[in-house]
């Protein structure tokens, strides 16, 4: 009977809680929480936080963790606010987002696995082009920067030293460094970019009109799109499973013969490709690129992963489960701004969804 309650929490549990969770603030707030335009503004503000948290679930899944993601998320819109500032097209600015987040992925990545020696000459390599080149616009200089760097890296590779680092360190110590850049970029000040010529582009990223005159957030639908292809990459992909089993049981992975650098590498850098793609999100929002924004993201992220059925000892983690998660998060925070509640009942409220969810993974790895 407990390991049937188990396995219907695993897989019911999340979407429970959900509808457990908009009942109780739509009884209790009523009008302004029930109203369309209220739901709309939550589902913009889920989209970012439930991209990056795909993200998180690819890593966790993998035995790994990202305490970064909202650091990363800052540094991708700063790139982004850059670019279009230059006067690129919003195609090009979110192609840059989207490339910063990856790097910043691949970095973390590289650290892991034990590259610290190629990592530190790739980024004086990459270092020294953004200082020689500073009189070029962002876009070619960035452009520079990835192949200059994807270079190097390659001719590094046979460098002997390794020296793996765990994950909790190294986006630990990216958290507060990232964080630094950000506000470097931009000189401790936002990047605005909203002039005229952008006004029309930035609001048709913000919105779509689908058939039936009926006006929908674009960023849902990129999110539903990242949903669906992670959940079906996870689950029926050669790469997918690997990444399962490198979670489960690392050394019967690599005895299995996948490459487990590869692997963990590729990991990190899905996750900071699903934190581009957040920050184009962001970017488009917000107008601007703001050094401070998403703070506190990568909590959101990891407990949105593990209310979703992720476990943080890795090899078991729902996209679709996570994307129930995102939005718990999303609704407790709206709800307690439609109380009227202080903002410390909010931080106390989302502190105990955190403690709740990693007490949650303790139940079920228990129940096992």
């Amino acid at each position: 009977m407990n390991g049937t309650v188990a396995r219907w929490l695993r897989s019911g549990g999340p979407l429970l809680g959900l509808l457990v969770t908009w009942t109780l603030f739509a009884a209790t707030a009523g009008g302004p929480f029930l109203s369309w335009a209220n739901h709309e503004l939550m589902l913009l503000q889920t989209a970012v936080v439930g991209i990056a948290a795909i993200g998180a679930t690819w890593i966790i899944v993998g035995g790994g963790i990202d305490l970064s993601v909202g650091s990363t998320i800052a540094v991708a819109t700063m790139v982004g606010a850059h670019v279009l500032r230059s006067g690129a097209s919003w195609p090009l600015a979110a192609l840059a987002t989207i490339a910063a987040g990856a790097m910043v992925g691949f970095v973390i990545g590289a650290l892991v696995v034990g590259a610290l020696a190629r990592t530190a000459i790739v980024g004086v390599a990459v270092a020294l082009l953004l200082w020689s080149t500073a009189a070029l616009p962002w876009l070619p200089r960035l452009a520079l920067a990835i192949s200059a760097g994807a270079v190097v890296w390659r001719a590094t590779r046979r460098l002997p030293w390794s020296l793996p680092l765990s994950p909790f360190i190294v986006t630990l110590g990216l958290w507060g460094a990232l964080r630094g850049l950000a506000k470097g970029l931009g000189e401790n000040q936002p990047i605005y970019f909203n002039q005229p010529q952008h006004a029309a582009r930035n609001e048709s990223y913000a919105r779509l009109m689908l058939p039936g005159e009926t006006l929908l957030p674009i960023g849902v639908w990129v999110l539903l799109g990242c949903c669906v292809l992670a959940a079906f990459a996870l689950r029926a992909t050669v790469f997918g499973r690997h990444v399962r089993a490198l979670g489960s049981n690392r050394e019967a992975a690599r005895l299995s013969g996948i490459d487990i650098g590869r692997t963990e590498l590729s990991v990190f850098v899905v996750g900071g490709v699903c934190a581009g793609i957040a920050a184009v999100l962001q970017l488009s929002y917000l107008s601007m690129g703001d050094p401070t924004t998403a703070q506190g993201y990568e909590l959101k992220a990891i407990a949105a992963a593990v209310i979703g059925g992720a476990s943080l000892a890795g090899g078991e983690g729902s996209i679709y489960g996570t994307l129930l998660g995102a939005f718990i998060m999303t609704v407790v925070d709206n709800g307690c701004t439609k109380l009227g509640l202080d903002n410390w009942v909010q931080e106390v409220a989302t502190g105990a969804i955190i403690v709740g969810a990693v007490a949650l993974d303790r139940w079920r790895q228990r129940s096992r």
